[in-house]
């Protein structure tokens, strides 16, 4: 098969390891501090966390505790109790790596309908294409192309508590089929599925600072609890995205027209941290459940508390809107470099004309250590009242 391409994407260890995507979570065999192994964190279908709309991605890919709207399926289900419209769809559109593969790419719909005052439901679909494979055999004649590919389906529900916080939980499908049913490590393969929740809370406030209208929420949400996924009978099961994300957001009305946003997400995974023997080799940890590697995430590095404080990446955001109509957005997100090591700017802007939003958003990385640079996003969203 293409290797090179293959291996871009995913690294399928069936005998006894885990499916990491590069693109992702980067690589390496030492942390910066010289320890044994590298400290990057893997888990399965990561897919799952990248960020899919340009409103986000325009602002370092924060998100849990922005004004509500339809892509708050993905960054926090609590919010969509204040959403103020009836409906909303958006649709996403993200090239991915096109710096390295020119065929690689995921798509996000999401959509939101209020029930009442009180209650609203949600749900999205999301697809990740990873272009087309060649296979060949050993003498590197072509055998045939595959084109794998993820997707997840869910809905969401959430319910508001006063003005001022509301619940959200989600539920979602999840089907990644990266193998094509070749045969490894003795093991035929398959696709591989699971199923998977979200929790989140939102909380917002009407009050003033420094002489100004303002708003000022959190949020939270735990997104991605549940079962391992396995791509062969009986073979490694890997551990999802399990995810918190806990973030604060600001907005200034400065004027009639005018209003401005700072925002701040802190997001942690979830999972084992990884454990090496004294002679380097990783630690099998696929035996323990999902309910002990959540809890233990928060104490297991082998760094200690120092290493626990590098598995926290960071998303800095802002956003300015004119009249309402349209936006300007800047944003950076940092995560350690033992850890992964993506660090870029992202840049933006919106317009709103009516019931319709289009919104773009643009990846700024240096071009020889990033993979990521000069990622796009787009999205087109659609907002209607009761009418």
């Amino acid at each position: 098969m293409n290797h090179k391409k293959l291996a871009l994407f995913i690294v399928p260890f069936l005998a006894g390891c885990q499916i990491v995507y590069a693109q992702v979570n980067g690589g390496g065999e030492t942390t910066t501090d010289g320890r044994v192994g590298s400290g990057i964190i893997q888990t399965g279908v990561p897919f799952l966390l990248i960020a899919p709309d340009a409103r986000s991605g325009a602002m370092g890919d924060v998100g849990v505790a922005l004004s509500p709207d339809a892509n708050a399926v993905h960054w926090n289900p609590s919010k969509l109790a204040f959403v103020e419209n009836a409906t909303g769809i958006s649709v996403s559109y993200t090239p991915w790596l096109q710096k390295l593969v020119p065929d690689i790419d995921l798509a996000y719909v999401s959509a939101y309908h209020r029930i009442d005052d009180r209650n609203v439901i949600g749900g999205s679909i999301r697809y990740f294409s990873l272009g087309q494979i060649q296979y060949t055999d050993d003498q590197g004649n072509s055998l045939q192309t595959y084109s794998p590919n993820e997707f997840s389906v869910g809905g969401t529900y959430a319910r508001k508590f006063g003005d001022s916080f509301s619940l959200g939980t989600g539920l979602r499908f999840i089907y990644s089929n990266l193998v094509n049913g070749q045969f490894s490590s003795g093991q035929d393969t398959h696709p591989g599925t699971a199923l998977a929740a979200d929790v989140s809370g939102y909380y917002k406030k009407e009050t003033q600072m420094m002489g100004k209208d303002a708003r000022f929420a959190l949020g939270v949400n735990i997104s991605n609890i549940g079962n391992k996924i396995s791509y062969t009978d009986g073979g490694t099961k890997i551990f999802l995205p399990t995810n918190l994300k806990i973030g604060a957001a600001n907005t200034f009305f400065l004027d009639d027209f005018s209003e401005l946003t700072f925002a701040l997400d802190l997001n942690k995974l979830l999972v084992p941290s990884p454990q090496y023997n004294s002679d380097g080799t990783l630690v099998d940890q696929s035996d323990m459940s999902v309910p002990s590697a959540i809890f233990s995430s928060f104490g297991d590095a082998q760094g200690g508390f120092k290493e626990e404080m590098q598995e926290i990446s960071y998303s800095f955001g802002a956003e300015y809107w004119y009249n309402k109509q349209f936006a300007l957005r800047a944003g950076y997100f940092y995560e350690n470099p033992n850890k992964g090591d993506r660090q870029y700017l992202s840049l933006g802007a919106g317009l709103k004309y009516n019931i319709f939003m289009l919104d773009f958003a643009y990846l700024v990385a240096s071009q020889d250590k990033s993979p990521l640079a000069n990622t796009l996003r787009f999205t087109l969203s659609f907002n209607f009242d009761k009418k």
